[in-house]
């Protein structure tokens, strides 16, 4: 991913992290309510940590869809075994990079807004759903 890809300041942050004034002032005038705890909940902080990276994203899981519907013609077509589980191993890894690069966007985002809150049991959340989300990926 190249550099013009990214933005330089996420949307709705000012350079040097700090919320814009628009949104601090809406934030406290709004009244509080409580944070969500389902899985998928984006708490507190609105957008997932990933939507300044979406492009890129959807980008390579398209190449990675097409690198399995290969591997499907490869078996249809009764492709050698080891070529096969050559070309499983590199979807893999490229499954692995993608989710590698979203661990990375929610730490940077996700945690990173819980903490600068203040909200101790927000960022206990976060921390327990990304180490939920990493013991995952190790399995």
């Amino acid at each position: 991913m190249s550099t013009a890809e990214e933005p330089a300041v996420p949307v709705g942050r000012e350079a040097d992290g700090s919320a814009d004034a628009g949104a601090a002032a809406s934030a406290a005038a709004a009244p509080e309510t409580p944070v969500p705890t389902k899985p998928g909940d984006h708490g507190t902080h609105g957008d997932p940590g990933y939507q300044g990276r979406k492009s890129p994203y959807l980008r390579r899981l398209k190449l990675i869809e097409g690198q399995v519907r290969g591997l499907h013609r490869m078996v249809e077509d009764d492709t050698y075994c080891i070529d096969v589980l050559t070309q499983i191993s590199a979807v893999t890894k490229a499954l692995e990079s993608v989710a590698l690069g979203l661990v990375d966007d929610h730490i940077h985002h996700c945690v990173h807004d819980a903490a600068a809150s203040g909200d101790s049991e927000e960022l206990d959340r976060k921390m327990d759903e990304i180490m939920g989300a990493v013991r995952r990926l190790m399995k």
